[in-house]
């Protein structure tokens, strides 16, 4: 039954940790513009042509303090948010920094945006059409339609993980106080002795909070190594190499998932075997 004990902590808390790391990995995928941007504005730059560019030229402030007030100006916008050259190129460098293409855009050639927030996000096609029409404008992205497919199947993913790991984690913990369960029923009688005699609940209850912590703790211990390797192999030496252009999970986040299982362990260990046990404290 111990062994039992050990080995459902191990799967359920590997899941637990899996899918806490799945949330962070979602999370630094969305990246600092996800939550406030649904319509991206990008503004002309020289070389670059555009319907509203005039000779390949880039926009002017004019055309950019214009364009700002038309957008702040419509209904359908919640905020405008700027982002410039600096900026643009700073994000671009980091996404690129051990690729090819690192060295491809400068400073100069990139562009600059305005970054817009909507009241509605399903009202942006008025936005689209009165942005593409601006003076200076060169296109206009509306980004919610290329990421949110690919975010509801990471969300989706994530919760079946929680929720496989969640039933395992009942079932660890309902494991965990039958055989607590079985062992004080197994001795009753000198549970009874000690109780009469003037022994203490807490120093009768202590052994049995010990056996079961010990299992559940070293279910936790296989657990954090099994998440520490899988993410130390699967995602920052495969897959964080294979595609550079991502943000990935690193050390630090699979240290917070480990503290958090170790919590979770501790927890189910001595409750449940608290809750099998304080009957046999009554005389």
């Amino acid at each position: 039954m111990t062994l039992a004990v050990i080995v459902t902590m191990w799967v359920s808390l590997s899941l637990f940790g899996a899918a806490l790391l799945a949330t962070q990995q979602v999370d630094l995928l969305k990246g600092k513009w996800y939550d406030k941007v649904e319509v991206s504005v990008f503004l002309c730059v020289d070389g670059v042509s555009g319907s509203q560019c005039s000779g390949d030229k880039a926009a002017t402030q004019a055309q950019k303090d214009a364009i700002r007030q038309a957008l702040e100006s419509n209904p359908q916008v919640s905020r405008v948010y700027y982002e410039s050259k600096h900026e643009a190129f700073e994000e671009y460098q980091r996404i690129y920094a051990d690729s090819p293409v690192r060295d491809v855009l400068t400073e100069d050639t990139i562009q600059d945006s305005y970054r817009v927030k909507l009241v509605d996000p399903q009202q942006y096609q008025g936005v689209v059409t009165e942005a593409q029409s601006l003076p200076g404008v060169q296109s206009v992205v509306d980004l919610h339609n290329v990421l949110d497919p690919i975010f509801l199947w990471m969300n989706a993913l994530r919760w079946v993980t929680f929720g496989m790991s969640v039933l395992l984690l009942v079932a660890a913990a309902l494991q965990i106080g039958n055989t607590i369960r079985m062992a004080a029923f197994s001795r009753r009688r000198e549970l009874g002795i000690m109780k009469l005699v003037g022994a203490s609940n807490t120093y009768i209850l202590m052994p049995f909070l010990l056996e079961s912590l010990i299992a559940g703790l070293i279910g936790a211990l296989l657990a954090c190594v099994t998440l520490a390797l899988g993410a130390d192999v699967v995602v920052m030496r495969k897959m964080a190499h294979s595609i550079t252009t991502l943000a990935w999970i690193g050390w630090p986040q699979v240290w917070t998932s480990i503290a958090w299982m170790v919590i979770v362990a501790a927890v189910l260990s001595v409750v449940p075997a608290y809750v099998a046990t304080r009957k046999y404290l009554r005389v």
